[in-house]
């Protein structure tokens, strides 16, 4: 999803809260302000890891039920419209539950064996789709582990070039009105722009039950001269 679609329609503003007058030699007086500006926008990519894990004494019947079970998981991703270029599996890892020595616990199965298939698409809102329909997956006995910490669905925002000039234009803008209304209620003229800066651009979340809407978020510092 392109983030110029977003613009308008999930455009939303603010402005400063921060004023503050300096006065200088002479009769010169300055104004700095702060203009903010924020905007909604879908993330435009998604990186999803699917993890199954399974048991077994005999490793060689482990590697081929993983092997089967990764292959009916790429089947699951491009039945339902992921390109092939999109996934990509990650090799078996296998771990001996018995190579503990400290360990006096009896262990039914000997090898632990997990292995990884990512999708990584643009195509946000496919993505999402299929990972309602993961119960497609149990029907047939595979189980994608739980999003845990190091195998989190990741949504990213790359559209922020094209946003820039516009937010950056809303924010300045913002920031002048504020400074006029304090000249206006002060009985003073708004004069030139003596220094401007742009703060960094934030892009997070909205919140944590949305995590493909994010909020991206700038703000400008402007002072000017009073007359």
């Amino acid at each position: 999803m392109k983030s110029s679609g977003n613009f308008w329609g999930l455009l939303a503003l603010g402005v400063c809260i921060i004023l503050s007058v300096n006065k200088f030699t002479g009769t010169k007086r300055v104004v700095n302000v702060k203009g903010l500006a924020t905007q909604e926008v879908m993330a435009d990519h998604v990186i999803w890891p699917l993890v199954i894990q399974d048991v077994d004494n005999d490793l060689i019947k482990l590697y081929s039920t993983m092997d089967n079970k990764s292959k009916e998981i790429v089947k699951f991703l491009k039945d339902g419209g992921i390109k092939e270029s999109e996934i990509s599996t990650t090799a078996p890892t296998v771990y001996d539950r018995t190579a503990n020595r400290y360990s006096n616990e009896y262990i039914a199965n000997r090898y632990q064996m997990q292995q990884v298939v990512t999708v990584s698409s643009d195509n946000v809102e496919l993505v999402r789709q299929l990972i309602l329909k993961q119960g497609d997956l149990l029907k047939k006995g595979i189980a994608i582990s739980g999003n845990d910490y190091d195998h989190q669905i990741q949504y990213d925002f790359n559209g922020l070039n094209e946003l820039k000039p516009q937010m950056v234009e809303v924010a300045t803008r913002n920031a002048r009105e504020v400074a006029q209304k304090f000249a206006d209620d002060s009985g003073s003229k708004l004069g030139k722009i003596q220094t401007a800066s742009q703060g960094q651009f934030s892009i997070y979340d909205r919140d944590s039950n949305t995590p493909w809407i994010k909020n991206v978020r700038v703000v400008t510092s402007v002072t000017y001269y009073l007359k």
